[in-house]
């Protein structure tokens, strides 16, 4: 942290305003929390690619590929979560910056995580998205295994089984996913992320 001190924020020519001018719409952080298996990364995908076939310039950071890279020294500890989240959260910030509807999909389990995160991007270009659906549900959809695995003790720190999840108790729009179709919810959410970038 001594570094930090003797570094200046750059500011660009091409500003995040000009950047919005060209492009037609607003930049915004979509960050998606909630249960593995409640449907994050399925809904991410499909907003990205209606909100591109409009023509708005996106990218996805998804939890699983993150962690191939930037964060691929990290465990799934509570302190390391809370890292991942905040390295994701910094990152974000970026390409918000860039002009870009950047979409996180992320379990960001802790309400702490995710109150750091709209701090660092800001809490006027953070949209939080609880994908809502109950524990039982998730285990009955997962594809991989993994919540069997946790309950037999071999995957340790999995969030819902042996590490907490808070769901956030005022987000920004909450979808269902377990009374509503994967559709609907994209529907819902590309209608609210229009809203605020156009």
């Amino acid at each position: 942290m001594q570094n930090a001190r003797n570094i200046n924020w750059e500011n660009f020519q091409v500003s995040r305003e000009v950047r919005a001018s060209r492009y037609g719409h607003r930049s915004l952080a979509v960050w998606l929390t909630g249960l593995s298996g409640a449907g994050k990364s399925t809904i991410a995908d499909r907003l990205e690619g209606q909100l591109f076939e409009q023509g708005i310039k996106t990218y996805r950071l998804d939890g699983d590929n993150v962690r191939h890279g930037i964060n691929r020294d990290l465990g799934f500890s509570i302190p390391e979560r809370s890292e991942n989240v905040r390295r994701v959260a910094e990152i974000a910030k970026l390409f918000v910056d860039s002009g870009t509807v950047v979409i996180v999909s992320l379990i960001s389990p802790l309400l702490g995580e995710r109150a750091e995160a709209r701090a660092i991007i800001g809490g006027d270009d953070f949209m939080e998205v609880h994908i809502d659906c109950p524990l039982d549900t998730c285990e009955d959809r997962d594809k991989k295994g993994l919540y069997k695995k946790a309950r037999a003790g071999q995957i340790k720190e999995f969030t819902g089984i042996s590490s907490p999840y808070e769901a956030p108790p005022s987000p920004d729009l909450r979808l269902d996913t377990k009374s509503n179709s994967i559709e609907q919810c994209t529907e819902n959410l590309l209608h609210s992320v229009i809203q605020r970038i156009l």
